[in-house]
């Protein structure tokens, strides 16, 4: 999402090319990534191909876990930011490519060159403007991306929904682990499933409702607050009834 952001407000009119470099197959990245020349290697078109970062020419390439990215290709990235240019696989000729690149990974980079399995010298040229995007359960305008995602998901479905508040609690207090994919993805559940659309606590996923393994946390962070349950419910941010309900669970 930031990526395309970027792009929106940056390109002038170039193509936004998003990469996943943990999903292409090893073998197939290298001919994916800079192309090939006809008949370059067994079963390569006949007619050469252009590869991702010639098609991103004039916009911007975005290279989505590129901690994960073998070593061998890492040499050829460098070279393309290097000399802005790039050679096909089987090919003998650069090609001149102009391009904005957009970098993300889960990674930790430092560790990874440290370890030999990421080259330094992309990791400095990689590094020039760094930010951190925070876990979703750390961010403080959750409640701005719960309506703005509700709004999007309305204009598409040519409705308007809203959030109960004790639904709006859950979402606050659940812990994320699939980010902003797994928030658009509960919301669009709940969103087929309510009513006029008003989302209520029943139209959130049951993995919300009752997150995966909070019963020992949940009667240890009741032992913490001395066994109050409405203390309990201040911390988390919801209902004492669903706290009762998850207690009830929990002890089964």
């Amino acid at each position: 999402v930031l990526a395309r952001a970027i792009h929106a407000e940056c390109s002038e009119g170039g193509r936004f090319v998003a990469v996943n470099c943990a999903a292409i197959p090893e073998q197939l990245i290298e001919s994916e990534l800079f192309g090939h020349v006809p008949h370059a290697f067994t079963g390569a078109d006949r007619k050469g191909r252009t590869g991702l970062i010639e098609s991103a020419q004039g916009g911007t390439l975005f290279l989505d876990e590129i901690g994960d990215m073998p070593l061998s290709l890492q040499t050829r990235l460098l070279r393309v930011l290097s000399e802005n240019e790039v050679v096909p696989v089987g090919g003998v000729e650069p090609r001149p490519v102009e391009l904005r690149l957009v970098s993300a990974t889960h990674q930790a980079l430092e560790t990874r060159v440290a370890e030999g399995r990421f080259r330094e010298d992309l990791y400095y040229r990689l590094n020039a403007a760094t930010l951190h995007l925070p876990p979703l359960r750390e961010r403080s305008d959750l409640d701005t991306l719960l309506d703005e995602l509700l709004v999007d998901i309305g204009r598409r479905h040519q409705a308007h929904y809203r959030l109960e508040p004790g639904a709006q609690r859950l979402l606050r207090a659940y812990r994320w682990p699939g980010n902003l994919r797994e928030l658009r993805n509960a919301l669009e559940v709940a969103a087929a499933l309510c009513d006029d659309g008003l989302v209520r606590e029943k139209d959130l996923p049951e993995r919300i409702r009752q997150p995966h393994g909070q019963g020992p946390s949940l009667l240890h962070k009741l032992d913490q607050c001395h066994g109050n349950v409405s203390a309990l419910a201040r911390e988390l941010g919801v209902d004492r009834s669903t706290v009762h309900r998850w207690l009830k669970r929990a002890r089964n």
